[in-house]
């Protein structure tokens, strides 16, 4: 059977409409980052586009490379040098697309990075809060009281990553406040907003201590063990979609 193929632009579109990408004020740019083939047949999804991805997804014939991290970050040297030429340097020479999507991709009620943690972990979203509504606020679906110390047991077994628990083990948990990456900043509005515990992949400084004396307690998961999820789902729907050929590979990271 012949494998079926979308035209990029094509593609390019359903994925800025899906993902409602102009809503947001990002740190790089949402979309086709990096032009490559015009007909797409493979993709292949992963959460940044290092050069360990761009080498399998040559080896998968991939016409197209999906992340949720890309490049061109505000702040960072512009220059074409070094390991960035090296990445932009293969994509062009194998005619391959980029498409990256950050925040849109944080923040979709159902591919989301957010929303597939939440399905993963078994919580059930009843609030938004933070910059773009970005983070989540609920309660587990299964019903039973548990504690800060049983939800960084079941984060583990979940996750396949030993989270780091900031606050009292035994503590009752009954509202949960999560956001993917790199949101620690959110601490202040997840304790505003009544959670008893906050779930994030980073911690930095300052939240110890705020988790610390606000009594929340805080669960740092890892920044790519939380951000797996959403581009997986993503490029599932490119499949059913446009019936392309799609695979996920996870390049270990344990930050």
């Amino acid at each position: 059977m012949n494998q079926r193929s979308v035209d990029r632009d094509e593609l390019a579109k359903f994925l800025a409409l899906t993902l409602e990408i102009t809503r947001f004020r990002d740190y790089c740019p949402n979309g086709l980052q990096v032009t490559g083939s015009a007909s797409i047949k493979t993709v292949v999804t992963g959460v940044t586009a290092n050069l360990a991805l761009l080498e399998a997804a040559i080896d998968l014939r991939a016409d197209a490379v999906l992340v949720h991290h890309g490049y061109f970050w505000r702040g960072e040297d512009a220059c074409v040098v070094g390991i960035k030429h090296k990445r932009l340097k293969l994509l062009l020479a194998h005619d391959i697309n980029l498409f990256a999507y950050h925040l849109p991709l944080d923040a979709h009620p159902v591919f989301g990075n957010n929303a597939q943690l939440a399905s993963i972990l078994g919580l059930l979203a009843d609030a938004r809060f933070g910059a773009d509504d970005l983070a989540c606020l609920g309660t587990a679906i299964n019903t039973e009281l548990r504690t800060a110390g049983d939800w960084a047991l079941e984060v583990a077994a979940k996750l396949g990553r030993q989270p780091l628990l900031i606050g009292d083990p035994a503590q009752p948990v009954r509202r949960v406040a999560w956001c993917t990456g790199a949101a620690q900043n959110f601490m202040t509005d997840a304790i505003a907003a009544g959670a008893d515990m906050y779930l994030s992949g980073e911690i930095s400084e300052p939240t110890v201590h705020l988790a610390r004396e606000a009594g929340v307690a805080y669960l740092a998961c890892g920044h790519h063990a939380t951000e797996r999820y959403g581009v997986q789902a993503l490029g599932q729907l490119l499949a059913q979609q446009f019936g392309i050929a799609h695979h996920f590979v996870d390049i270990d990271n344990p930050v």
